[in-house]
């Protein structure tokens, strides 16, 4: 599964996940914006969590709401921030507020012969924010990700 995905930390403070998907742009865009199309592939299946509710305001300035629920906890967890940037189809930029230390991601979509190539930029305020990410286990998800992003898009109309 991680063969086609790359993650590599790039220095002190950055981590890039980059993997060519299959399916254009735009619908790979939609796929990062439309609540009804995120809670299908995000939430890595490894990790046990389910997706309780997802907010999403694409556009620059507006926000984002995950909340997400685990059998461990009887406490659901709640992933928010706002978006910076927002250009359809080929770039998105967002905080990651739910804590201190998190995280600003640059997510772009570029086409490559009717595929995307998705590139996902953190960028952690500093190498200890970093660390204790790559420490807890959270960075390691996008394998999975994009799996389930293939497997979404590979069940999308192609035109629409």
């Amino acid at each position: 599964m991680s063969s086609r995905t790359t993650v590599e930390r790039t220095s002190d403070r950055e981590l890039v996940a980059t993997r060519t998907v299959d399916g254009p742009p735009r619908l790979v865009f939609e796929a990062w914006t439309k609540p009804e199309l995120m809670m299908r592939w995000w939430a890595p299946k490894s990790f046990g969590i389910t997706f309780l509710s997802c907010e999403i305001d694409a556009r620059t300035g507006g926000s984002y709401r995950f909340v997400f629920g685990h059998p461990a906890s009887d406490q659901p967890m709640a992933f928010f921030g706002r978006y910076i940037e927002v250009t359809p189809p080929s770039r998105l930029v967002w905080t990651n507020e739910e804590e201190e230390n998190g995280a600003v991601t640059t997510a772009t979509f570029e086409e490559k012969d009717g595929k995307t190539l998705v590139t996902v930029h953190d960028l952690y305020p500093s190498k200890e924010a970093l660390d204790e990410a790559m420490a807890s286990g959270s960075t390691g998800a996008w394998p999975e990700q994009f799996e389930a992003l293939d497997e979404l898009l590979a069940g999308l109309p192609a035109v629409g």
